[in-house]
């Protein structure tokens, strides 16, 4: 036992969370198989979040965490030593020394931290869908949008570029649509024909569900500068990682606007981070309160792409844990992957509280000691059911505890103390202006004005001669004409598999380029050529 251990503080490879008959210490090596805090509203699922989010900050671990109520914000300051948190630290061993740790917050209304946005390209089809609450069909045409855009270079940044695009699918029944010399916009409407029936109609609801998301604020989510995930992953000056706390008070009166983006920042997470294997400790833990909102009513499709994120995300080092009132909000098949469990108080007043009860017990490894069902009525304020993995991966056998204080403060920040922390912020004017570059809207106004490249010079050509042409044929071989957004499967693979060989035979051009044009001017246009050609890939 280390000097730590004996005062019950957080160790090298572990963090204390609390104590009953025996410690309650969650391994961080083993941090990344995810879990799970349940309990009723008022039972203190907010402070253990807290404990685990400092425990995971000391050890170096970036945490980032959405704050519905604000009492988490008060990461930030320093505790308090207040009568009832010293009493508690003395009767577990603990000597408590006031804390805070480096915060960083954001918002995706821009109100209460720094603005969080995606492009319309990076949410995909599939999580946009979800959003707007879309059926089948509806997400058909929706899915044949995305095809139609990647096809035809256009970018779909924020919200006017997606109505844009609808606008432009819509089949025209007027007496110009069979007219291509003077329908500027016939080829994206046979494009889109050419996938599946697509109908005013159902462009229609979709322009109607796109409203309905704009009355409720996404106008403000999508746009750029998008969002760099790696922000999430810094460590402070004194090597700690930093709390980023998603201030989500207002965001979760759209709750499939809040479910959506926290499900979108995982997948992103997923896509973007390499293959990491079994670390000592997480690279990143992400905690997702309310989470039944993620479930509720949500299409198979959709769950299978939640089970396969949380399974195969553990191997990126990322460690999800869903904050809940209940295990039965969150699916079986998902429920299976988280190991760390802290249970607070449930209530059992009606027959259904009773079988939500039974259920949560049964979802722990038993102890003999315990009569699982009968304590988790009976936990006070405080106190919690506790199971976290260990040794090769196993759960201990469920123990009753009394959770650890924070050492930082508990409850809200002032909004003079919020404005010093977004003052001092390390992406302090990264996000803060939003920008607004030529994209699918415009380039779909400039087609409508005659103005557009047309199909010899398509929409992402360079221009320029010889030049021009080659880099707009690689640009559009490899996928660098289109900008900042989700690669397409063809796209990843070009990127990764072609880099070297591209190198080679871009060189090979540049240099019979520099031949035949000669001297100083042909090594200038050459030298030209692989930057132009190469920077797009590289920059990816």
């Amino acid at each position: 036992m280390t000097a730590q251990d004996s005062k019950l503080g957080d160790t090298d490879d572990k963090i204390f969370v609390g104590k009953g008959d025996e410690q309650a210490w969650l391994a961080l090596a083993l941090a990344n198989r995810h879990g799970l805090v349940t309990g009723a509203t008022g039972t203190g699922k907010t402070v253990s979040l807290q404990v685990m989010a400092e425990g995971f900050a000391r050890a170096g671990v970036p945490v980032f965490a959405a704050d519905i109520k604000g009492d988490l914000s008060g990461i930030a300051e320093v505790g308090e030593a207040k009568d009832f948190i010293l009493k508690r630290a003395s009767q577990m061993g603990l000597n408590f020394q006031p804390d805070q740790f480096s915060t960083v917050f954001w918002d995706v209304f821009g109100e209460q931290g720094h603005p969080v946005r995606a492009t319309v390209t990076e949410m995909g089809p599939l999580l946009l869908a979800r959003m707007l609450d879309l059926n089948d069909v509806q997400e058909g045409v929706l899915n044949v949008a995305f095809r139609v855009a990647d096809d035809n270079g256009l970018t779909l940044i924020d919200m006017k570029d997606l109505r844009a695009l609808l606008d432009a699918i819509v089949p025209d029944s007027g007496k110009k649509a069979a007219d291509s010399a003077e329908d500027s916009l016939a080829a994206i409407r046979k494009a889109a024909q050419g996938f599946g029936n697509v109908t005013k109609a159902t462009v229609g609801t979709i322009q109607r569900q796109l409203l309905v998301l704009e009355n409720q604020g996404g106008t403000k989510f999508f746009g750029e500068p998008a969002l760099t995930l790696k922000d999430f992953m810094k460590t402070d000056r004194d090597g700690r990682g930093m709390v980023n706390i998603l201030v989500a008070d207002k965001l979760l009166q759209s709750p499939r606007l809040y479910a959506t983006f926290l499900l979108w920042m995982l997948s992103e997470l997923f896509e973007e981070l390499p293959e990491a294997g079994d670390l000592p400790k997480p690279k990143l833990v992400f905690f997702f309160d309310e989470a039944h909102l993620l479930f509720n009513d949500a299409p198979k499709a959709l769950l299978d792409t939640i089970e396969q994120v949380v399974r195969l995300i553990r191997s990126k080092g990322v460690g999800v844990y869903f904050v809940t009132q209940n295990p039965v909000d969150v699916p079986d098949r998902v429920l299976g992957q988280l190991g760390n469990r802290v249970q607070h108080a449930l209530r059992a007043f009606t027959p259904r509280d009773q079988k939500a009860v039974a259920a949560a017990a049964q979802t722990f490894r038993p102890n003999p000691k315990l009569d699982t069902a009968k304590v988790i009525t009976e936990l006070g304020k405080g106190e919690a059911l506790v199971s976290f993995l260990e040794g090769n991966g196993t759960p201990t056998m469920v123990e009753r505890v009394m959770i650890r204080p924070p050492s930082a403060r508990i409850g809200p920040i002032t909004p003079e103390e919020r404005k010093a922390i977004m003052d001092a912020s390390p992406v302090k004017g990264k996000y803060d202006t939003a920008v607004d570059e030529e994209s699918a809207y415009e380039m779909i106004q400039k087609r409508i004005a005659g103005t557009a490249a047309t199909a010899e010079a398509p929409a992402g050509a360079s221009g320029g001669g010889i030049l021009g042409q080659i880099g707009s044929i690689v640009g559009t071989i490899f996928g660098t004409n289109v900008k900042r957004g989700r690669l397409s499967t063809g796209q990843v693979i070009a990127r990764d598999v072609t880099r070297s060989v591209t190198n080679q035979v871009i060189g090979g051009m540049a240099a019979n380029i520099g031949k035949s044009v000669g001297g100083q001017l042909g090594g200038s246009i050459g030298r030209t050529l692989v930057r132009g050609a190469l920077g797009g890939l590289l920059r990816r």
